[in-house]
């Protein structure tokens, strides 16, 4: 069981480190330049090469069934999905079977407005309650393993 964090703009970072240390899991920081990452043998840091989709290559093609990955890209997050791994947005939302069809689609049609020219406003800024969400995702995903389902 491993945890890929695509890290490059992650804000939960640091609560993925105290969370699998408390469940012995494998980490993995994937970016394409060098992040800090508590030293620790269970904490793998990997820089890909400089390109599009590099990091999101590295994740997708090791990610499967018993894996957790932490990514914001909806592209990566269906990929990994497709693959069986767990995947969670840093702020709580869980892509799974079910959702990631519709959060891909919406991905989708945004791109295509705002390449039309549209002003469709950016993300809404991480709070607290992200934070807590993603926690509570995070150790739910982790127990149901746990359970083996």
């Amino acid at each position: 069981m491993g945890l890929y964090i695509d890290a490059d703009a992650c804000p939960v970072k640091d609560e993925c480190y105290k969370v699998a240390a408390r469940y012995d899991l494998k980490v993995f920081v994937v970016a394409n330049s060098y992040i800090n990452a508590p030293r620790h043998p269970s904490i793998e840091r990997v820089v890909v090469p400089q390109g599009p989709d590099a990091a999101d290559d590295w994740i997708a093609e090791r990610a499967g069934p018993g894996d957790i990955v932490v990514t914001q890209d909806i592209p990566l997050a269906s990929r990994c999905v497709k693959a069986g791994a767990s995947v969670l947005a840093p702020n709580g939302k869980v892509f799974d079977e079910a959702s990631i069809g519709m959060a891909l689609a919406m991905r989708n049609l945004m791109d295509d407005l705002r390449s039309a020219g549209q002003t469709t406003g950016g993300p809404k800024g991480f709070s607290p309650r992200d934070r807590s969400e993603f926690l509570n995702a995070l150790d739910r995903v982790l127990m149901r393993m746990k359970r083996g389902r």
